[in-house]
């Protein structure tokens, strides 16, 4: 679909905690299979640059969890910055985000 074609088909204003789960899970599968990869790699990679991604993959998988725990509390998709919710296309991008884009920006 071209970026000018304007979308036909209405979204939904949330993902469903079903969709939420399945791409969560999907993000949570996807960073164990890099954590693993890393780890065969071993002594054969720049120990430095393996350790940077160890730590960033360990950091969203940390994110995912509290992802995980936001849809089962309910508070899944609405920003604690500003208290709206999170367009459901960032969230198909990013599913384990916290804040909105123009709250992420602000964040520390």
């Amino acid at each position: 679909m071209s970026l000018d074609t304007p979308r036909t088909e209405a979204r939904s204003e949330r993902l469903t905690a079903h969709e939420a789960r399945q791409r969560l899970e999907h993000e949570r599968n996807t960073r164990l299979t890099q954590l693993r990869a890393l780890a065969e790699a071993g002594q054969s990679a720049d120990q430095h640059m393996m350790s940077a991604q160890k730590d960033t993959i360990e950091r969203v998988l940390k994110e995912i969890e509290a992802a995980f725990t936001r849809v089962d509390d309910g508070s899944y998709g609405t920003c604690p910055g500003c208290s709206k919710t999170i367009p459901v296309e960032r969230l198909e991008i990013l599913p384990y985000t916290r804040f909105c884009v123009p709250c992420r920006r602000t964040e520390p």
